[in-house]
């Protein structure tokens, strides 16, 4: 257990420092940051991470992830809330870490949204939606996709950040939205990135179970693609 939760932490503690520090960075460079780079970089460093050390933890970074594992019956309830924990603890030092650089710029890292709120939960239930129904078909594929899955759920990543980046945020992980807001005493807005990312993977567990089925009892492949060997 201690290097699953030291995997998620680092997982989660990078995610953040680059998906939160491209925003800071942009505000720092007056747009020279572009909002594509913006986008695509938390797409590409997830990608990195699964390649890098999604064996050792099956790569959540994401506490609804561990979550839609769980209510899938892929990873064990017990496992929940210290990769919660580690995944957070990551974020909130990633949150830090991006003021102590950067100062107050680090704000812009902070997930706000620019269009009503209602709009901005329902980007957020429908991105995590997507992102999550990714994952979890993925896993249930590992046998044929393998590692290959860090090239779908990257890529889904920078797609949703390239359509809702500028409107919301596009945050789709709690985690990374509650570091930066902890680190810099907002927390205002912190709600809809919650709440949106929380119902979003419900339905994606619910809509992956009517597409694919439940998992069976021997198909150990897909636990494996959620737990990983640490």
């Amino acid at each position: 257990m201690p290097v699953r939760l030291v995997a998620e932490g680092v997982g989660a503690f990078v995610l953040t420092f680059v998906a939160a520090g491209a925003d800071a960075a942009g505000r720092i460079t007056a747009g020279e940051v572009s909002p594509l780079a913006r986008a695509l970089a938390p797409g590409l460093v997830v990608m990195a991470l699964i390649y890098a050390i999604g064996d050792r933890s099956g790569a959540h970074f994401n506490p609804v992830v561990t979550l839609a594992f769980a209510i899938r019956r892929l990873f064990p309830l017990a496992w929940v809330v210290p990769y919660w924990l580690a995944q957070l603890g990551g974020a909130v030092v990633a949150g830090v870490a991006l003021r102590i650089l950067f100062g107050a710029a680090a704000e812009a890292g902070v997930n706000a949204p620019h269009i009503e709120a209602g709009a901005a939960l329902a980007l957020e239930v429908f991105l995590s939606l997507v992102l999550v129904t990714v994952i979890l078909g993925t896993a249930d594929r590992y046998q044929v996709i393998g590692p290959d899955a860090a090239i779908a759920v990257g890529a889904t990543i920078a797609l949703c950040g390239l359509v809702a980046l500028p409107l919301e945020g596009a945050s789709m992980n709690p985690a990374r939205s509650l570091g930066p807001a902890i680190a810099a005493g907002q927390l205002g807005d912190t709600w809809l990135y919650v709440l949106g990312p929380l119902l979003g993977a419900a339905v994606a567990v619910g809509l992956t179970t009517f597409l694919h089925g439940p998992v069976s009892a021997a198909d150990q492949k897909p636990r494996e693609a959620a737990r990983g060997k640490g």
